[in-house]
């Protein structure tokens, strides 16, 4: 049977790993569908068109390592307002949350647009100077080149994008559950996360 567990919210809320601890825990497949967009953003980036990158992409680019940079993140936020990029990965998205078993999928707009039948629906948030600190030290770790005050600004900018887009706004779903990791924990912003599971996960799953 399916069951389908919708994880949104802005960058570097920590929704990405509560989405791979839930998965692990639950046995469930997980999807960043970030990385659709991410990996669309490194096709244009290499001179592809938007919508024709996506029209193309293939799974086996998911794979590929080279997606979290900086830069690549940027491309992948300006690829994401185009509605025909969007509309071209929406089956994708769908077909991976409705198989067997179980799924987890992370994003901005799974609860709203994706999967808005989703069993559970979760909005992971944090303030956007606790997000910006979270991302210059992962970034800084890796030997990039930034300073607070350019990574604050990048996770504002992004953050107007995604939630101001005409299409798919990042926005909580009426029926989700918000989840502030401002000052929490990894391990207790999981914990809140499967707690909600539990409640709605059949037993026979």
């Amino acid at each position: 049977m399916s069951f389908t567990v919708a994880i949104d919210g802005p960058a570097a809320a920590g929704k990405g790993t509560i989405s791979k601890g839930v998965a692990a825990h639950f046995g469930f497949a997980h999807l960043d569908t970030g990385l659709l967009y991410r990996a669309v953003g490194r096709r244009t980036l290499q001179g592809d068109e938007p919508v024709a990158a996506a029209r193309a992409l293939t799974a086996e680019e998911l794979e590929q390592g080279d997606l979290r940079t900086a830069e690549i993140a940027q491309a992948a936020s300006k690829v994401a307002v185009i509605p025909d990029v969007r509309a071209a990965l929406v089956d994708f998205q769908r077909a991976f949350a409705r198989r067997a078993g179980g799924a987890v999928l992370d994003g901005r707009d799974i609860g709203t647009v994706i999967c808005p039948e989703a069993e559970v629906k979760l909005f992971v948030t944090a303030s956007a100077e606790v997000r910006a600190e979270r991302r210059f030290l992962e970034l800084s770790a890796k030997g990039a080149d930034v300073t607070r005050e350019q990574v604050l600004a990048d996770v504002r900018e992004r953050d107007a994008r995604d939630s101001e887009r005409s299409t798919a706004p990042m926005k909580p779903a009426d029926d989700a559950v918000l989840l502030d990791t401002s000052d929490l924990s990894i391990q207790d912003a999981l914990s809140h996360a499967i707690g909600q599971i539990e409640k709605a996960k059949p037993a026979t799953l």
